[in-house]
């Protein structure tokens, strides 16, 4: 689990520097709504968690394609909207610039995330189907 858990920080860091890199860019670049360009940055590091999570974090567990998505998918969104929920807040009422906003919250979801991937996105239900017929006949 140790392993595991590097990995998911790895990944993590990574989809989160994506977010943050994505979202401080429209701000600064387009001038797009902290907020909106949140919402920008969340869609392009999905992308980039999803294909991590799935293909190196918890590939030993060969969770299929179809299985995995709608649950990471879920997962994430919920993660989201914990995340757009404290972000608002803290813009509107604590006195942080918003890319520091931002980062005390992307941080905050990374551990709701790994939990929530680790024993229901991720679980290997072979093990526990094959578990269930191996017993005592």
């Amino acid at each position: 689990m140790i392993g595991q858990a590097f990995r998911f920080g790895v990944v993590g860091a990574i989809a989160t520097a994506t977010h943050f890199v994505v979202a401080v860019a429209c701000v600064h670049s387009l001038a797009v709504d902290p907020q909106l360009a949140n919402v920008a940055g969340f869609l392009v590091a999905f992308a980039v968690s999803f294909a991590g999570q799935w293909r190196w974090t918890f590939q030993e567990r060969a969770v299929p394609l179809a299985q995995a998505l709608p649950g990471y998918l879920i997962v994430s969104v919920a993660g989201f909207l914990v995340n757009a929920l404290a972000y608002h807040q803290l813009l509107a009422h604590a006195s942080l610039r918003f890319d520091v906003a931002l980062a005390l919250v992307l941080a905050g979801v990374a551990g709701m995330t790994f939990v929530l991937s680790r024993l229901w996105v991720f679980r290997d239900r072979r093990r526990r189907s094959e578990s269930r017929g191996s017993g005592p006949r």
